[in-house]
């Protein structure tokens, strides 16, 4: 795996490097700030040798308020392949929601907490790399309080906002199914639920678990 990392703190940013390495990724690139990133990743691409994944601080210089989250943005729009994954010292809906407006499709968005479990972390990088989704609990548990407000969600049992929470973070049926204690069997029927109650039809083929994603973190 082929990691570019955005983070003004040397000392984070040199960590992170640290955990990824001594796993045997390939870290390409370090950065300090968003317009950085972008020039770094525009560079690579014209090289032919575009990054798997990109981590970056929400907040960097010259302002440190969404400066990482605006280049990741503009940097999924430019580059869909390329897998984002978002670090934040605390829970802001606004740029996760942002971060997800387009595609749930190798995005990802960690609290730094999440950092110090190192397995965790390079799990979600490696996940977030390969194309799939990456939420930290946290973020999920915000979002979901929000959203049992929403009548688009009303018709959801408790077990089946679990399974959509845990679904929202990235987890396959067979994960969700362990984090439940329960057999796949029962994940795929509260699943075939969710769907039918969001009104997603069998015609929306394998986008059906995206869209319900959607539907969760945009309610």
């Amino acid at each position: 795996m082929r990691v570019v990392i955005a983070e003004d703190s040397v000392l984070l940013r040199e960590g992170l490097t640290r955990l990824l390495t001594d796993r045997g990724h390939e870290v390409v690139a370090g950065v300090g700030d968003g317009e950085a990133l972008i020039k770094t990743i525009t560079e690579l691409h014209d090289q032919g040798a575009l990054p798997d994944v990109v981590v970056a601080d929400v907040r960097m210089p010259p302002t440190h308020t969404d400066e990482g989250v605006r280049a990741a943005v503009q940097l999924r729009k430019a580059h869909p392949q390329l897998g984002v994954l978002v670090l934040s010292q605390y829970v802001e809906e606004r740029y996760a929601t942002e971060l997800l407006a387009g595609s749930s499709r190798g995005v990802g968005y960690l609290l730094k907490d999440r950092v110090a479990e190192v397995r965790e972390f390079v799990d979600a990088v490696v996940r977030v790399a390969q194309g799939g989704t990456a939420l930290d609990p946290e973020v999920v548990a915000q979002l979901l309080g929000r959203s049992r407000k929403q009548d688009v969600l009303a018709g959801l049992t408790p077990r089946e906002r679990e399974v959509l929470g845990l679904m929202a973070e990235g987890r396959t049926n067979s994960a969700i199914a362990r984090q439940l204690v329960v057999s796949d069997g029962a994940v795929e029927k509260h699943v075939s639920n969710i769907f039918l109650k969001l009104g997603l039809s069998q015609s929306d083929g394998d986008h059906r678990r995206v869209l319900a994603v959607l539907t969760y973190l945009n309610s």
